[in-house]
C-alpha cells in the first residue's frame, strides 16, 4: 500500500493525513473484494523495513491500526471477513498484538481471509522456514514435495495460498521484500496511482489485466489447457470477462 506519505506531502498535509485517508481506501478494497468473492487479501502494511522510520511516525501507524481495528470489527463480522496476520510478533508493541488477538478471535467465523503483513520481511520468512526445514531432519534424498511442504511449515501462515495476484502501487516496480518466496508464478500488476487514489475502479483493472493473462506454471500453452480440462480449472477467461465474471485470484496489495 505504498504511496501514503508522496500523497499527503504533494498536498501540502502532513503525511499522517496520508495514512489515514489509505485507511479509507483499505476500507473501500475489502468492500469490494468481498462483493466479488475473493477469498483471500493480504495488505502489506508495515516491513520490518517501515520500523526505522522516525519513531513519531511509526507510533502514529500503531494507534492508527488500533484504531481502525476498533472502528471496522463490527463491519468485519458483518461481511464475514476473518481477520488474520502474518509478520514477526513480538516486534509489534503489547497494545497492537492485544488489539490484533481480540480482532482475530472475534472474526474467527468468516469466509474470507483479511491479512495484515505487520513487521513483515519476506527474506526473514524465508530464513524462518529454512530452520523448520533443518528441524524436521528430512535430507537431500526426500522427495522434493515432501522438502517443500517442511519447509511451507515455517512460514508465517502454512496455511495461506500462494498469492495469484499482487498489486504494487505508486508507480513502484518492485516487491520490497515482500513474499519473496510465495510470489513465484504470481502475476503482477503496477498501478501509478498513490494508495489513498486508489479506487475500485482501479482495482477492476486489475482484475481485467489478471484475467487476461495465460496462466501456464511452466507447462506449454497446450499442456496447460489440456491441465484445465482435467482439473476443471480455467486459466484462459475471455479477455473480455468483466472482473465479477473472471476467475476470482487470491489478491495481495
Amino acid at each position: 500500500m505504498d504511496g501514503n506519505g508522496r500523497w499527503a506531502q504533494r498536498r501540502g498535509l502532513p503525511r499522517s493525513e496520508g495514512h489515514t485517508r489509505g485507511v479509507d481506501t483499505v476500507r473501500s478494497l475489502l468492500t469490494r473484494c468481498r462483493t466479488l468473492g475473493i477469498p483471500y487479501v493480504t495488505v502489506y502494511a508495515l516491513s520490518r523495513e517501515n520500523l526505522k522510520r522516525p519513531p513519531q511516525e511509526v507510533k502514529f501507524l500503531f494507534e492508527l491500526f488500533i484504531r481502525f481495528l476498533k472502528s471496522e470489527l463490527p463491519e468485519l463480522e458483518r461481511q464475514g471477513i476473518r481477520l488474520g496476520m502474518i509478520g514477526d510478533r513480538q516486534a509489534l508493541p503489547m497494545t497492537v498484538r492485544a488489539a490484533l488477538d481480540y480482532g482475530i478471535k472475534k472474526t474467527s467465523g468468516g469466509e474470507m481471509l483479511f491479512t495484515l503483513a505487520l513487521a513483515y520481511s519476506g527474506r526473514e520468512e524465508i530464513m524462518r522456514a529454512a530452520r523448520a526445514l533443518t528441524a524436521s531432519g528430512l535430507d537431500d534424498s526426500a522427495p522434493l514435495e515432501a522438502q517443500e511442504k517442511a519447509f511451507r511449515k515455517g512460514l508465517y501462515n502454512p496455511e495461506l495460498p500462494d498469492p495469484d495476484l499482487i498489486i504494487r502501487t505508486s508507480g513502484e516496480l518492485r516487491l520490497s521484500n515482500f513474499f519473496l518466496f510465495q510470489s513465484a508464478y504470481t502475476e503482477f500488476y503496477f498501478s501509478d496511482k498513490l494508495w489513498p487514489d486508489f479506487d475500485n475502479a482501479e482495482l477492476d483493472r486489475a482484475l481485467v489485466h489478471y484475467a487476461e493473462r495465460s496462466r501456464r506454471f511452466g507447462l506449454t500453452e497446450a499442456q496447460a489447457v489440456t491441465n484445465d480440462a482435467c482439473t476443471g480449472h480455467t486459466s484462459h477467461p475471455p479477455p473480455s470477462s468483466p472482473p465479477d465474471a473472471a476467475i476470482l485470484p487470491d489478491i495481495t496489495s
